[in-house]
């Protein structure tokens, strides 16, 4: 690698998602910047070109692997708007010398109210309930078929058991009375959760949870960990939830999951494809009363 230039040097640098016009100014007065998404149309020829005297790159949500990598031999650091890196080939990044920079514990309360929402929202069927009245099928008091579950006193199980885990965890343990089971590499000392958290091996936190939410990161050892084998041994009439990535899920055998009735229903934050095809199964599906998916985000 090349010495580094001269301190307060211009360097040329590839904004590859939104900034705040406030930052993307800040940066424009000490480097040379190109802004060029690959995501918005048109826009993919000057990101291609952008490549080539790259030193720096900042955005989100764009896949960078090897062969862009390939395309940019100048470039030295990578600022991720994001707390997950599974859109960056890690090995390939080391191999160069490239740093990788992201934004770990700026989303954790966010992201846990949001998947604590969709426990809610699955459990009491809040947005099949919302849609019954706006289509105009509320005509009477709502009977057994349509009751939601209670959320209080179940059992949750987390697997992922990091910074949004433990925020989830707080939420359920201390907020709902909710006894957590959590599957993680190692147990995880975490002061206020004693007493309220156990760490428990995955098939038996499946048999034994009411409600399963998945907080954990995608790697090539979590992508499709749900499966058919798993969904099947989840309790009968138990809630899945997703607010971790789409890939951890393998959405066909989580569909005919709910289409036996095996489970109650699923809220999902994440799918494998996004935005969500309109032909996609998750929206497609024909579900038997009583179960529900719950699409947010």
């Amino acid at each position: 690698m090349s010495a580094p230039a001269a301190s307060g040097a211009r360097r040329q640098v590839l904004v590859f998602g939104a900034l705040p016009p406030e930052q993307l100014t800040r940066l424009q007065a000490v480097h040379e910047v190109t802004v060029a998404n690959p995501r918005l149309p048109g826009q993919q020829a000057a990101f291609d070109a952008a490549l080539a005297r790259a030193e720096g790159m900042i955005g989100a949500s764009v896949r960078i692997d090897a062969a862009v990598l390939a395309r940019a031999p100048k470039l030295r650091v990578i600022s991720s708007v994001s707390v997950g890196v599974d859109n960056y080939d890690l090995a390939a990044l080391q191999a160069r010398g490239i740093t990788l920079c992201h934004t770990p514990g700026v989303l954790t309360e966010t992201t846990a109210d949001t998947i604590f929402g969709l426990v809610m929202a699955s459990s009491r069927r809040l947005v099949e309930l919302a849609n019954h009245v706006r289509e105009g099928r509320w005509e009477r008091n709502v009977g057994e078929e349509l009751y939601g579950w209670d959320v209080h006193g179940k059992t949750l199980g987390l697997l992922g058991f990091g910074r949004i885990g433990q925020a989830v965890a707080r939420r359920a343990a201390l907020g709902f009375g909710m006894p957590v089971l959590y599957h993680a590499r190692h147990p995880v000392d975490v002061p206020d959760l004693r007493g309220h958290a156990t760490h428990t091996p995955l098939d038996q936190l499946l048999a034994r949870a009411d409600i399963v939410a998945a907080v954990l990161p995608l790697t090539d050892e979590t992508r499709g960990l749900m499966g058919e084998r798993e969904f099947a041994l989840m309790k009968p009439g138990a809630i899945f939830v997703n607010g971790a990535r789409g890939a951890i899920v393998q959405e066909l055998a989580l569909l005919a999951a709910l289409d036996a009735g095996h489970l109650r229903a699923a809220g999902l934050d994440v799918f494998a494809t996004e935005p969500l095809p309109l032909d996609s199964p998750p929206l497609t599906s024909t579900l038997p009363a009583g179960s529900t998916t719950s699409p947010v985000g």
